[in-house]
């Protein structure tokens, strides 16, 4: 190779467009034979609910993919279509479900950790299709994979986008974006990296729980140990963070799957702190916030809230353990009644045992009752998060009625 070839800059990468008409026709068929129920759509049109004998299952009125989730896995399956020849990396997960991300494994896409170390990200080249997850991803690791010219499939959620350009606004106006979310999940690092600002002169902090928001609140209105509140939220603020100059005008923003109530209520509290500081008078020159919950998200909370006016003597949440949106499902559930959050189907042992993941203990455990499923009456409530696909809940279902004693052939054929 000549030292003038060696020296050129690596070419720019390529964003494709893989949704052609011929390619998406290929797409859409593989992907509802993988994902589609039509038992859940015949119930659904039924008015969302099926007695057989002395059992009903009741589904929530909005549950599963949402159009986010389905444009992602499109994308991913329209990649290696497109790209039948290429190696294709995906950054982490496409979405927060095992299903999804099996099915993806064995159509051949390699999975890489994300974040994505330097180092790795040196081994791709041009040869190497990335796709980029809805959940999107920071913006180190697309300047790398840039850098490396490498094609990408960006199939990140219109709704993330939403949130990027606002906390990219507040860091060009001088304010430092307090985010609604867990530090460490994927969607939140992507936010974070954009709330610098273009010239990473921004700065975030992302808060998760209403105690950890009354703590900064207290800071906001009468300072405080800078050191020990650098300390509490070590990891999730900005470089150069400081509480004393970088609270003094906030904008709050949100992972996009948070629970919208929670998110609204420390718009709330934050908003009183800075006037109590500062004066009901200036509060609107040193608090703004925007809307960012996503609205697949909250039709799925409100979904659930309306079937529990009338609550069922059980409640499963089915889908990936470490989908965010999903957990607040379960969350909603358990101040209500017995709620169980599980994988799939297979979790269902038996009348007396389910296997279910405790958000208290973060794992997974089994839970023993002798009346769990084997009372004489029963409805159970079926929901499930904008990532899981229906033919979990279909096989859900059917298992329900399986250990209630309804064959599967009865229910197909009810």
């Amino acid at each position: 190779m000549s030292s003038a070839a060696s020296s050129a800059p690596p070419p720019k990468p390529r964003r494709v467009n893989v949704r052609t008409p011929e390619v998406m026709a290929r797409v859409q068929a593989q992907v509802e034979s993988h994902y589609q129920s039509s038992l859940v759509e015949r119930i659904r049109r039924n008015g969302g609910e099926l007695t057989l004998g002395a059992t009903t299952v009741r589904l929530a009125r909005q549950f599963g993919f949402c159009y986010g989730v389905e444009r992602a896995i499109d994308l991913a399956y329209a990649a290696r279509k497109v790209f039948a020849d290429k190696k294709l990396w995906l950054i982490g997960e496409i979405i927060h479900n095992p299903e999804v991300n099996r099915q993806l494994r064995e159509m051949g896409v390699e999975f890489l950790p994300n974040p994505v170390p330097e180092d790795r990200v040196r081994q791709l080249g041009p040869e190497d299709v990335v796709i980029v997850p809805a959940f999107g991803a920071e913006t180190l690791t697309m300047k790398q994979i840039e850098e490396q010219g490498c094609p990408v499939v960006d199939t990140t959620c219109g709704d993330v986008m939403s949130v990027w350009r606002r906390v990219r606004e507040y860091a060009k106006t001088g304010f430092t974006s307090i985010i609604h979310g867990k530090a460490a999940h994927e969607e939140t690092r992507a936010t974070s990296s954009r709330a610098t600002g273009p010239d990473e002169n921004g700065h975030y902090l992302v808060i998760l729980t209403l105690a950890d928001c009354d703590y900064v609140c207290a800071y906001i209105r009468h300072g405080g140990d800078r050191a020990a509140f650098l300390a509490k939220f070590a990891g999730a603020y900005s470089e150069g963070f400081d509480p004393d100059r970088h609270l003094r005008r906030v904008g709050v923003a949100n992972q996009t799957t948070m629970l919208k109530s929670e998110t609204e209520e420390m718009q709330r509290r934050i908003a009183r702190a800075i006037a109590d500081r500062d004066g009901p008078e200036t509060e609107e020159r040193n608090f703004v916030f925007f809307d960012t919950i996503c609205g697949a998200t909250q039709e799925r909370q409100d979904a659930l809230f309306e079937l529990l006016r009338e609550p069922p003597d059980l409640l499963l949440v089915v889908g990936g353990y470490n989908s965010s949106n999903t957990t607040h499902l379960v969350e909603i559930g358990e101040e209500k009644l017995p709620t169980f959050f599980i994988r799939d189907h297979e979790c269902l042992r038996s009348v007396t045992e389910i296997i279910h993941y405790d958000l208290q203990a973060k794992a997974e455990k089994a839970t023993y009752a002798e009346q769990l499923l084997s009372r004489n009456r029963m409805v159970i409530g079926i929901t499930a998060g904008a990532s899981c696909p229906n033919n979990l809940i279909e096989e859900t279902i059917l298992r329900v009625f399986e250990l209630r004693g309804v064959p599967r052939s009865q229910v197909v054929a009810a």
